[in-house]
């Protein structure tokens, strides 16, 4: 099946699934963006949840689900704490929406300069620039997004969920790890 009919089943799947979010698949990878194949999956969309939902709360109960979503929250509000306490770190908005922290790492080579339109755009090449680094690493995914209706360059969405339980610690490797892999980021890597 797979060697016979695989360009057409992937696309039945992705007319059938495709949410086409662009704050999903991103297109300003360093990688061939054809390998996205989530967009394929039944997975992706949400007409599945419905069944997993009612599954988790048969198997885990109210009680676990609920302690899992406080962990989910805890760790998103301390995050945005975190972020606003830190040098470089700067919060898009304030005031949780939902699990979501969203904020823009500001490397040293752009924190002395005045806000103009230039500076945004180098400052819009730094999520893509840490998240390839991230990759390449292995050590951590943290998706990124702009808001052009917003009026808003690429920004680091952390998007906090109830499984694995988040915690203060996986927060503050999120922010060091992001840290680490933008400190040194020169105005040539990002004109």
């Amino acid at each position: 099946m797979r060697v016979c009919h695989k360009p057409s089943v992937c696309g039945l799947l992705h007319r059938a699934n495709c949410a086409g979010a662009s704050y999903l698949f991103q297109q300003d990878k360093f990688y061939d963006v054809s390998y996205d194949t989530g967009d394929m999956s039944v997975q992706c969309g949400r007409k599945g949840d419905a069944l997993k939902v009612w599954f988790m709360f048969r198997v885990l109960g109210r009680e676990v689900i609920e302690k899992r979503i406080d962990s989910a929250f805890a760790a998103s509000k301390y995050l945005e704490e975190a972020v606003q306490q830190r040098e470089g770190f700067e919060l898009v908005r304030e005031g949780l929406q939902c699990t979501n922290v969203c904020f823009w790492y500001i490397p040293p080579v752009l924190r002395s300069s005045d806000r103009t339109d230039q500076w945004w755009q180098q400052l819009s090449k730094v999520a893509p620039f840490i998240k390839a680094r991230q990759v390449q690493k292995g050590s951590l995914l943290v998706g990124y997004q702009p808001m052009a209706c917003k009026g808003l360059v690429n920004f680091f969405r952390m998007v906090n969920t109830s499984y694995p339980q988040p915690t203060q610690a996986h927060m503050d490797f999120v922010l060091d790890e992001i840290q680490r892999c933008g400190q040194d980021l020169s105005i040539d890597q990002l004109s």
